[in-house]
C-alpha cells in the first residue's frame, strides 16, 4: 500500500496557501516512475493575491535599514549552509540528480547568497560637490518594487539564487514562479526565509503553469522579471513582459561545444567530456553536447570516453549512482527521439542509452549516457538543444572548421577550448561569439561576483544574472541636484547657473 499524493501549496504571507481554484499538476519521482504530490496551479485570483501581498510588504522592506536586511541575508545563508542536506534530498526526490549533484547546485546557489551579503557596498551612490557654487549632485539606488522570477525545473535550487538574494538584498519583494515539475525546493527555501527573519510577504512562491506565468507578466504591479529556460519561451516572456512595461533578463536555451585541438590533453579532453555531457543527465543549460574534435584525434578520444562510460553507474540518485533518470517520462522520450534522428541522418551510435540497465525502479524515466559519431551538422541532432545525456562528436580539419561551426550556431550561450597552446586559447576567447568561455574547462558558469549569460539566441534583454550586472538590474537610479542656501544668497536669476 502506498501513501496517497501531497498537496504541494503556494506561500502567500509567509504561510502555505491552498489556493483559490481546483486545478493540479502531478509531482514525480522520476527514479520510480511515480506521482508523489500534487501541486496546487494558480487562477488570476492567486496571482491577484500574491501580488497584492508582496506589494504590501514593499514599503516596510524598502524602508529598513541596510544593517538590518544583511542580518536577515547572513541568517538565512547560515541556515541554508546548516540544512543543505535536507535540501539537496528534496531536489534529488523531485528533479532525479544524484545528491552529490544536487549539492553542488546548493553550494552554487550559495555563492549569489554569499555575494548579496555584502550588498551594503555594492548600493554605494556616488556623490559629487560644489558642481556648481553651493550645489551638489548625488545619485541613490532605490529598489524597483515586486519582481517575478519565473524559474527552470532543471535547477529548482541554484536558478532562483541567482536572482532573488540580491532582488531581497536591494530592498524588493520577490515573486518566485518555481517549476511545476520540481516546486517543494522553492517551499522549503520560503520557509527558511521566514526563519531567518524575512518579513511575510518578501518572498512568495506562487506555484502554477502559463496562467500563472502569463498573469507575472502582464500585472501593472509587477516591476521585472527574471527567467531561464528554453530560448521559444525566453524570448516569449522577453517580448511579454517588454510590452507591458516590464524589466527583463531572459536566458535561453544553448547547444554548447567543446572545441579540442590536437595538442590537448585527451584524458582531460574525456573527463571533461564524460562530466560536462552527462551531470545532471544533460539536463543543463551549460552541458557540452557537441564534441569539435580536430583531427586526427577523434578515433583515439572517442575510445577514452567509451572506456570512461563503461564505468558509469547508472539509477537512483540516493544509491550513489553516478547519473540518474531524466525529468519526465515525456521528456525521456523526446531525448531519444534525437538519438532516432542522428542514426537516421547517418551518424553512428558508439554506445547507445536506450533501454539501459539501471540500478532503481524499472518505471524510471531512464535513458543513459549516449555517444554519437560523425553527426551531420545538417541533423536536428545537432542543430537543436537535446537537453538529455546524448554527447555528440564532430570531426573538423581545423581550428578554424570548428570555429566557423560554433559562430553559425543561433546559440551563444557557452563552449570550451582545451588546447596546450595559449596563444591559440588566447585567440580562440577573443574569436568565439559566445558569451562564456572555458579554457580547459568544460562548464565555464562564472563565480557569483562576475555574471552570468550568453549571447544571440541564449540571452533576451541587456542584463545577465548576478553579479554587478544583478544588483544594476534589481535597482534603479535617482539623481538628486541639491542647494542649501546660506545667508548671503540674494536676489533672483533667471540664467542658468554656471559657477
Amino acid at each position: 500500500m502506498t501513501d496517497s499524493p501531497r498537496t504541494i501549496p503556494h506561500w502567500i504571507d509567509g504561510a502555505h496557501d491552498a489556493g483559490a481554484g481546483d486545478r493540479t499538476a502531478p509531482v514525480y519521482d522520476p527514479a520510480r516512475g511515480v506521482v508523489t504530490a500534487n501541486v496546487v496551479l494558480a487562477d488570476g485570483d492567486d496571482v491577484a493575491r500574491a501580488v497584492a501581498s508582496a506589494k504590501a510588504a514593499f514599503p516596510a522592506w524598502r524602508d529598513t535599514s541596510l544593517a538590518k536586511r544583511q542580518t536577515v541575508l547572513f541568517r538565512f545563508r547560515e541556515l541554508l549552509n546548516e540544512r543543505k542536506g535536507e535540501l539537496a534530498e528534496i531536489i534529488t526526490s523531485e528533479h532525479g540528480k544524484v545528491l552529490s549533484d544536487a549539492g553542488g547546485e546548493i553550494a552554487r546557489g550559495l555563492e549569489v547568497v554569499e555575494l548579496a551579503t555584502g550588498f551594503p557596498h555594492l548600493l554605494k551612490g556616488a556623490y559629487s560637490e560644489n558642481v556648481s557654487t553651493g550645489v551638489d549632485v548625488y545619485s541613490l539606488k532605490q529598489p524597483l518594487g515586486v519582481v517575478g522570477i519565473i524559474s527552470p525545473f532543471n535547477f529548482p535550487a541554484m536558478v532562483p539564487m541567482w536572482f532573488f538574494p540580491i532582488a531581497i538584498a536591494a530592498g524588493n519583494t520577490v515573486v518566485l514562479k518555481p517549476s511545476e515539475k520540481d516546486p517543494s525546493a522553492a517551499l522549503w527555501l520560503a520557509a527558511l526565509w521566514k526563519e531567518a527573519g524575512l518579513p511575510d510577504g518578501v518572498f512568495t512562491v506562487l506555484n502554477g503553469d502559463k496562467v500563472a506565468v502569463d498573469g507575472l507578466l502582464e500585472h501593472p504591479d509587477v516591476a521585472s522579471i527574471s527567467f531561464v529556460g528554453s530560448t521559444p519561451i525566453a524570448q516569449y516572456i522577453y517580448e511579454t513582459a517588454s510590452k507591458n512595461g516590464k524589466r527583463v533578463q531572459a536566458l535561453g536555451g544553448a547547444k554548447n561545444h567543446m572545441l579540442v585541438l590536437p595538442d590537448a590533453d585527451l584524458d582531460l579532453v574525456a573527463d571533461s567530456a564524460i562530466n560536462a555531457g552527462f551531470g545532471s543527465a544533460g539536463e543543463r543549460c551549460m552541458a557540452i553536447s557537441v564534441v569539435l574534435a580536430v583531427e586526427p584525434v577523434a578515433d583515439a578520444l572517442i575510445e577514452k570516453i567509451t572506456e570512461r562510460m563503461a564505468t558509469l553507474r547508472i539509477g537512483d540518485g540516493r544509491r550513489g549512482s553516478d547519473m540518474g533518470p531524466l525529468i519526465t517520462e515525456v521528456h525521456r522520450d523526446k531525448v531519444a527521439s534525437y538519438i532516432d534522428i542522428a542514426e537516421q541522418d547517418g551518424a553512428r551510435v558508439v554506445v547507445d542509452g536506450r533501454g539501459i540497465e539501471v540500478d532503481g525502479e524499472a518505471d524510471g524515466f531512464w535513458l543513459g549516457p549516449t555517444l554519437l559519431d560523425a553527426v551531420p551538422t545538417t541533423s536536428r541532432a545537432y542543430t537543436e538543444e537535446i537537453f538529455g545525456p546524448v554527447l555528440s562528436i564532430v570531426r573538423v580539419a581545423s581550428y578554424e572548421e570548428g570555429l566557423a561551426l560554433i559562430d553559425s550556431g543561433v546559440f551563444g550561450n557557452g563552449t570550451a577550448i582545451f588546447t596546450n597552446d595559449g596563444g591559440a586559447a588566447r585567440r580562440f576567447q577573443n574569436e568565439v561569439q559566445v558569451g562564456m568561455i572555458g579554457i580547459n574547462v568544460p562548464i565555464p558558469v562564472p563565480v557569483a561576483y562576475h555574471s552570468f549569460g550568453g549571447w544571440k539566441k541564449s540571452l533576451f534583454g541587456d542584463s545577465k544574472a548576478y553579479g554587478m550586472q544583478g544588483f544594476d538590474f534589481f535597482t534603479q537610479e535617482k539623481a538628486v541636484t541639491s542647494r542649501w542656501l546660506d545667508p548671503s544668497h540674494g536676489g533672483i536669476n533667471l540664467g542658468f547657473p554656471q559657477n
